[in-house]
């Protein structure tokens, strides 16, 4: 055959590009949630090396991880909540974290909803005593009277309208005289949507009353003595420090050992 014919005839092979691992040029760093919850260590979060002008704290500052209540407080009753968590400093390999939202899951949404009942809704934003900006979403459904024939239980339009301005006074009411720390433990046991239940009932019985959804849409000046306040006494063990030397271990047991210029050839 000609060599013109054949386009790869002629050609030197290309020595084939080296594959790096792109998890050796990263790092891993812990993630502690405020001691308001049993649990601080949350998990771990990987991040690239810091290198040049690009700093590796850059790149997990303001970063969102949504985690289970349940896991949180060593609860398996809490597991349909979910609270989302920012990281707002680094100190070492510790992210310290702080709230960020909640929300509940949609199994526990879909459980709620049935047939022959009112829901009623409302959301309002309100200022907290320490300056955060938060949107509070309130649902809850109408319950059958005792010994009730009537196989339905909906709400007349004016006695939706009572339910909803007592769930807008409450919530105001509970978020603007409390700090964020404080309000996620009335949160965590469903204390606002117990106060709504309590006071509705002489206008129409409610059940399920949740505040299904909490989402901070300002923050205020950060402070770092604020946030070392809510990280007090917190466990600060490196997690991630164990899981890289863990790994290098590994590593070290699956490379190949090279031989030396003195040993004779191994035989097949």
């Amino acid at each position: 055959m000609a060599v013109g014919k054949n386009k790869k005839l002629g050609k030197k092979a290309k020595g084939k590009k080296k594959i790096v691992d792109p998890f050796t040029k990263k790092d891993w760093y812990d993630l502690k949630a405020p001691t308001l919850f049993s649990k601080t260590n949350v998990g771990v979060t990987v991040v690239n090396r810091t290198a040049g002008t690009k700093l590796a704290s850059d790149g997990l500052r303001g970063r969102v991880v949504e985690v289970s209540l349940a896991d949180l407080n060593n609860d398996e009753d809490q597991a349909y909540r979910k609270i989302k968590l920012r990281v707002e400093d680094i100190q070492g390999r510790s992210c310290l974290t702080s709230f960020h939202g909640m929300d509940l899951t949609t199994d526990k949404l879909r459980s709620l909803v049935r047939k022959w009942q009112s829901l009623i809704e409302a959301f309002v934003d309100v200022k907290t005593a320490d300056g955060y900006l938060l949107r509070l979403f309130c649902l809850a459904f109408t319950k059958r009277r005792m010994n009730q024939v009537k196989k339905t239980c909906y709400a007349q339009s004016a006695q939706i309208r009572q339910i909803r301005k007592k769930m807008f006074d409450i919530m105001r009411n509970e978020a603007s005289t409390s700090t964020l720390k404080e309000l996620v433990t009335k949160f965590i046991p469903n204390v606002i949507g117990k106060q709504i239940e309590k006071e509705c009932t002489s206008i129409f019985p409610l059940k399920d009353v949740y505040v299904r959804k909490v989402k901070i849409i300002k923050y205020p000046k950060f402070d770092p003595a604020k946030l070392a306040e809510m990280h007090a006494g917190a466990d600060f063990s490196e997690i991630s420090r164990k899981m890289e030397a863990k790994a290098d271990e590994e590593g070290e047991a699956e490379a190949p050992q090279e031989p030396l210029p003195g040993d004779a050839p191994v035989k097949a």
